[in-house]
C-alpha cells in the first residue's frame, strides 16, 4: 500500500546565485576617465558661481582633454563597451552642453536677460543632438572608409572650447563686456548651429603615422616650442587655435566635396570584366 500513496516531497529548487564575472581592469580605467572628466565640469559650475571664472573655465578644457584620451585608451586596451559610450555622450552633454554654457551665462549672457538663456538653452540642446546622431551613425556599416576622416558638424569638444573664445579674449585683456552680450550671443548661436549642421569638420584621425626621417628632429623642436608657448601663455594659444580651427572649415569643406565626387566617379565605373583563359 505504501507503494500506492507515496510520501509527497516537492522537489529542491536550489537557488543558484548569480555569479558576476570578474570585470577586468581595461574595461574600467576608460570609464574611470571619463567620469573625471563628468567631475570637472560638474566642478566648474561651482567655480563660476563662487567667482572663479577662470579656474572654472580651465576645468571645462580639462574634461575637453580627457574626453580625447578615454576613447583611445579604452580602443587601445581593447575595452571598448556600449556601457562606456553611453557614458561618454552623457559626460560630454553635461560637460559641453549644461556646464559650458552656464559658464558663459554667469560670464556675460545674464545680461541679455531671458534671451541669453535662450542662447544658453539653444547651445546645450545642440550639443545634445549633435552627440545623439554621433551614437546613431556610429553604428553605419555602409558609411564609406574615407569619411571617417571627417566629423559631420563641428563635435561636441570642440564646440565648447570654441564657444568659450570670448572668454579667452577676456582673460588676455581684450574688453569683450564692454562690446555688450549681443556679439557673444550671436557667435553662440553659430557655434551651436555648425555642432548640428552637416558642414564637415576634419577629424585628424588618419594623420600619417609614418614621418620622414629628415623632419623628425624639426618636428621634436616644433612640439616643444608650442609646448613652451602654450604653458607660458595659454590663452593667447588657446585664442589662435580657435580662430585657425574655424578658418580650417571652408578647407575641410572643399577637401570633403573633392573626396566625394572622387568616390561617386569610383561607382560609376563599371567593374572590370574577368580576364578570358587562353
Amino acid at each position: 500500500m505504501s507503494d500506492l500513496f507515496p510520501p509527497f516531497e516537492p522537489e529542491r529548487v536550489e537557488s543558484k546565485r548569480a555569479r558576476f564575472k570578474p570585470i577586468p581592469f581595461r574595461l574600467i580605467a576608460p570609464n574611470v576617465i571619463t567620469l573625471l572628466a563628468l567631475c570637472l565640469g560638474l566642478t566648474a559650475m561651482r567655480l563660476v558661481v563662487e567667482g572663479k571664472l577662470e579656474t572654472a573655465t580651465i576645468c571645462i578644457l580639462i574634461a575637453a582633454a580627457l574626453d580625447g584620451v578615454d576613447g583611445r585608451l579604452a580602443r587601445m586596451l581593447k575595452g571598448t563597451s556600449r556601457f562606456g559610450a553611453e557614458l561618454d555622450s552623457l559626460s560630454d552633454f553635461v560637460n559641453f552642453g549644461v556646464a559650458t554654457g552656464y559658464v558663459l551665462w554667469i560670464f556675460v549672457l545674464h545680461d541679455l536677460k531671458s534671451f541669453g538663456w535662450i542662447i544658453v538653452l539653444t547651445l546645450a540642446c545642440a550639443m545634445a543632438l549633435r552627440l545623439a546622431r554621433f551614437n546613431v551613425m556610429i553604428d553605419d556599416p555602409d558609411r564609406p572608409e574615407w569619411q571617417k576622416n571627417f566629423f559631420v558638424g563641428m563635435p561636441a569638444p570642440a564646440g565648447a572650447i570654441t564657444a568659450m573664445l570670448p572668454l579667452y579674449l577676456h582673460f588676455i585683456g581684450v574688453p569683450v563686456q564692454d562690446y555688450g552680450a549681443v556679439p557673444v550671443g550671436l557667435y553662440i548661436l553659430f557655434i551651436a548651429f555648425l555642432t548640428i549642421s552637416r558642414i564637415p569638420c576634419y577629424a585628424g584621425k588618419t594623420l600619417g603615422v609614418r614621418i620622414p626621417r629628415e623632419r623628425v628632429l624639426p618636428i621634436f623642436v616644433a612640439v616643444v616650442v608650442l609646448a613652451g608657448l602654450f604653458f607660458a601663455y595659454p590663452f593667447e594659444m588657446l585664442a589662435l587655435i580657435v580662430i585657425a580651427y574655424l578658418a580650417l572649415i571652408p578647407v575641410s569643406v572643399a577637401r570633403y566635396r573633392k573626396l566625394e565626387r572622387d568616390h561617386a566617379a569610383a561607382m560609376a565605373l563599371p567593374p572590370e570584366a574577368p580576364a578570358e583563359p587562353v
